[in-house]
């Protein structure tokens, strides 16, 4: 199967195609590719891969195939080792099947009961779960595995590790005989061996080989950045390194058009490299970076297998990928043939979990970069300002403006410096040379000592409305609805971190909320830029699509 190259290629409906194609998969893993048609197919299967190699993929796109969205009952048990993997694993369905009416339900420890019982009543096909709550569950009768189809148990050696595999052993002698199970591992210890004997019917074993060495030669980094300040960061990584040509890596192909426009309009020499660009545009694309016609190119994963230009000195992964491989591959493209290269990761606080396994499987622990300072981009301007002095004395005819400006000195008197100074500052524009202590744009709070900060957490507690929550500290707001309330179980918890998430908006800029049994109103900032608003409109608050619209 390692000669599939697009998911077009593989069976899934057109419901699952068009969601990954808005969610901007253009090929499949090695994992994904291997194991999607046997489960597809009906198959048990056993994959063996690492974390972060696109596994979830690999049996939700076509264990999704399995569901009768018709019948609200549990057709599909995903059971995983820890809490934080089953949001993810249930958040990764959600959107996969966004075009499929699908009802997935979260259920683990340390949650309460209330919501999980509302969910369940209320009729569910998809399940992901921790052992142990869903032991509970079916203990309860709260959960009936009657009309269940497949079962997945993910990172099995972990539920192994963690002490699980009785309660797992527990749930499968509770499922019906005849259901289709994908068992994914890194490893194989005899225990998960032993499992896979007793439960799985003629399992296809799929294992995919750990190909993820970097080049000695390229220097790995990671930035803590997300949402509205990458744009800010990359652009001052750009300017206080020296590079050469330098590939962008983002996950969407209208992410490459979008970013390139925006880095165009800051000065920089860019063009978009994606999927959708026809074969001959695209050699011409990079013809021009080869050529030095252009020096960044914002493109998606599908053009970096195989992309050989000599001159990349950095890749920027702007987007975290969502697999070790994709990422091996990025950075592939620079430090070639014994060349020395950068990679520079943009990492989300809840992306940490992926750059986790990317240190784990390329065995190459990353250096955490901070933030360029004020003065360093403000010293590297004033540098490359003077190289332009330079090379215009050095390159261009000057006759002609030097006796211009001999006739304005002998007709003003004025002080050569001071004309040099304004010529300067015609040349520069409107564009501020030197930045300014201002932090980025949208949303980005002032840094400010613990002890004013100590104030400003003892005023918002005063400023508490009778309620208990806070008062928006701005007063420029704008009142939103969301199309989740009560029924659905909606805490303002709920509200504030989808929105604080998703956005990467602070807490402090959400002000009041309302909820009521079938909707909620929130105010938000007003004002917001469009690509904070497209985010917002794609959240999913417990479990359900918000909708997010301005009230009217």
């Amino acid at each position: 199967m390692t000669d599939i190259t697009t998911f077009g290629e593989l069976a899934l409906p057109a419901s699952l195609l068009k969601a990954l194609d808005e969610l901007g998969y253009e090929s499949p893993s090695p994992i994904q590719a291997a194991s999607i048609p046997s489960l597809l197919e009906g198959r048990d299967l056993i994959g063996q891969a690492q974390t972060g190699t696109g596994k979830t993929a690999a049996f939700a796109l076509p264990l999704l195939t399995r569901i009768d969205y018709n019948l609200h009952e549990p057709q599909l048990l995903i059971l995983t080792p820890t809490r934080e993997l089953a949001i993810q694993v249930a958040e990764a369905c959600q959107r996969y099947a966004c075009h499929m009416n699908a009802k997935i339900l979260p259920i683990y420890g340390g949650q309460a009961y209330t919501n999980q019982l509302k969910q369940l009543k209320r009729g569910v096909q998809i399940i992901v779960g921790t052992p142990g709550r869903v032991m509970d569950h079916i203990d309860r009768k709260t959960l009936k595995l009657d009309h269940l189809k497949a079962l997945v148990l993910d990172e099995a050696d972990e539920m192994l590790r963690m002490g699980f595999i009785d309660d797992v052993e527990w749930i499968l002698k509770r499922t019906p005989e005849q259901r289709q199970i994908a068992l994914f591992s890194a490893t194989m210890p005899k225990v998960i061996q032993k499992v896979a004997e007793t439960y799985l019917n003629q399992p296809k074993h799929v294992k995919i080989a750990n190909k993820t060495a970097t080049a000695s030669t390229i220097r790995q980094r990671y930035w803590n950045v997300s949402g509205l300040h990458k744009l800010d960061a990359l652009t001052r990584v750009l300017e206080v390194e020296e590079f050469d040509g330098v590939i962008v890596f983002v996950r969407t192909k209208i992410a490459t058009i979008e970013l390139a426009d925006k880095m165009v309009a800051r000065g920089y020499r860019c063009e978009a490299l994606n999927g959708d660009i026809p074969q001959r545009q695209r050699e011409q694309i990079v013809d021009k970076l080869k050529e030095g016609k252009i020096d960044i190119l914002i493109a998606t994963d599908v053009v970096a297998r195989g992309l050989d230009v000599e001159r990349i000195s950095h890749v920027v992964n702007y987007d975290i990928p969502l697999d070790t491989e994709s990422y091996v591959h990025r950075i592939g493209r620079t430090g070639r043939a014994g060349r020395a290269g950068e990679a520079i990761l943009f990492v989300a606080p809840r992306e940490h979990r992926l750059l986790n396994a990317i240190e784990k499987m390329t065995k190459s622990p990353m250096i955490k970069m901070d933030m360029p300072s004020t003065d360093q981009v403000n010293q590297q301007r004033i540098q490359s300002f003077k190289e332009r002095i330079s090379q215009v004395i050095e390159n261009k005819k000057l006759e002609q403006f030097s006796v211009i400006i001999e006739q304005y000195l002998d007709e003003t008197g004025a002080d050569p410096k001071i004309v040099a100074a304004a010529l300067a500052a015609i040349a520069q524009g409107n564009t501020p040379l030197l930045l300014t202590d201002k932090p980025f744009k949208e949303f980005k709070e002032k840094k400010e000592s613990r002890k004013s900060d100590d104030k400003k957490k003892k005023k918002r507690d005063r400023d508490k409305d009778k309620d208990g929550k806070k008062r928006p500290l701005d007063s420029d707001l704008e009142t939103y609805s969301l199309n989740v309330g009560h029924n659905d179980g909606v805490k303002p918890g709920n509200i504030v971190g989808a929105i604080a998430n998703e956005a990467d908006i602070s807490s402090r800029y959400i002000g009041h909320i309302k909820i009521h049994d079938d909707y909620t109103t929130v105010d938000l900032p007003a004002g917001m830029p469009k690509e904070v608003l497209k985010k917002l409109q794609k959240v999913y608050i417990c479990g359900k699509p918000a909708g997010l619209k301005r009230k009217q």
